[in-house]
């Protein structure tokens, strides 16, 4: 690991509110929902409501009537992003993007070009904030783990840079949650057994959270809590896989709804695969029901493809087993997940060696969606159906 604090984790700020605040000068200072059914982004001021995603549209209202409720416009986030992502490729060529609105950056080696990380920060947040017109929250540490820890005490619209000599004065005090992979379930098996801080977790000898948590999240949780992460910032990373998703709310749905809303899903993510000129290994259901208790069912291919209509008849065969608990426990979200990822110059061709025309008919509508928009060319089963719009996205 470094011996230095270089890293960077920049993060806007309820970065789909923040746009709508910064194009609409009406809504600043205001609390404001970004979605309608479903809260997809709340600013801070809905926040200190209790407000949080993906919350129901429904539930944020009572706890806050006087919200202003914004329709997404994903086109003009994807551009802040864009500009966003300009400005951190311009402080330094190490970024690594993990969402549309945070990235890590490393400015070792930047000392004589550009000043110590603390300047670099500073000047970072005040270019997006004047060439973009949003906050960013950046934290500085030694370690990408840190350094996003920092960035999440530091919100909303703040600067902290950890000392390499007060880490872990830094560290321990906090929540066990600060901790990544520390979910949940996690939670609550160290505070049943009345570890709530990272001090705590720090304390224990690694072969006891071996025993509690399993080999792999014990030895994992063990490192982050003395703050050992020897990750470095990667640059061009491809994604190990491709996911969709889309909240149904409360209301019941239709095996034909359902299986209408799987197609859209699966017709929005291979077309991307392709794009990223991809294919995929196993195809992944994931549901969510009312109590919010969620399940994935998975399947793996005898061979990668980006075929819409392979992926699409795994994905219905994984919803068909899944229905019958659908029915019982109703369902909130469905989403699919392609795994397994493969350049797709580079796959071993199967017998029979010829080109099918399922292949060419997905090349056709593809470059025909590319021209004429998503909407140009669509199956019957969807005529009419608003599949709510597409979350942009990092390049795959």
């Amino acid at each position: 690991m470094s011996r230095e604090a270089t890293i960077l984790h920049a993060d806007a700020d309820s970065f789909y509110a923040s746009v709508e605040q910064r194009d609409d000068p009406s809504l600043r200072g205001l609390p404001v929902i970004v979605g309608g059914g479903v809260v997809l982004a709340a600013s801070y001021e809905a926040k200190a409501y209790g407000i949080r995603t993906p919350m129901g549209g429904a539930l944020a209202r009572r706890l806050c009537p006087q919200a202003i409720v914004v329709y997404p416009r994903m086109e003009a986030y994807s551009q802040a992003s864009k500009a966003m992502f300009e400005v951190f490729n311009n402080t330094t060529p190490f970024v690594e993007g993990l969402s549309i609105d945070e990235a890590f950056l490393d400015v070792s080696g930047l000392w004589r070009i550009s000043g110590s990380p603390t300047e670099i920060a500073v000047r970072l947040r005040r270019e997006i904030l004047e060439q973009v017109g949003l906050p960013v929250t950046v934290g500085v540490a030694r370690t990408k783990f840190l350094a996003k820890v920092a960035s999440g005490v530091a919100k909303p619209d703040g600067l902290l840079v950890v000392p390499i000599d007060g880490e872990l004065d830094f560290l321990h005090p906090l929540p066990i949650e600060a901790l990544w992979g520390v979910g949940p379930v996690t939670a609550r098996k160290l505070r049943d057994r009345s570890i709530t801080t990272v001090g705590q977790v720090a304390q224990l000898p690694e072969v006891m959270l071996v025993r509690i948590l399993g080999r792999a999240g014990g030895r994992h949780i063990h490192a982050l809590a003395h703050n050992r992460d020897p990750r470095p910032v990667q640059v061009g990373r491809r994604r190990r896989s491709m996911g969709t998703q889309r909240a149904l709310g409360r209301r019941p749905r239709s095996p034909e709804a359902l299986d209408a809303d799987l197609v859209a899903l699966v017709d929005r993510l291979s077309r991307r695969l392709r794009a990223a000129h991809r294919v995929s290994g196993t195809v992944v259901l994931r549901l969510r029901f009312r109590d919010f208790t969620r399940v994935t069912r998975s399947h793996t291919l005898p061979e990668a493809t980006a075929h819409t209509k392979t992926i699409l008849i795994t994905a219905r065969g994984l919803l068909a087993t899944a229905m019958p608990m659908i029915q019982r426990q109703g369902i909130t979200l469905i989403g699919v997940t392609l795994s397994n990822l493969f350049d797709d110059r580079a796959i071993q061709l199967a017998l029979p060696f010829d080109r099918s025309l399922a292949f060419e008919l997905d090349a056709t509508l593809d470059s025909v969606r590319d021209r004429f928009g998503p909407t140009a060319v669509t199956r019957a089963v969807l005529l009419g159906r608003d599949h709510g719009p597409g979350v942009p996205l990092l390049p795959d």
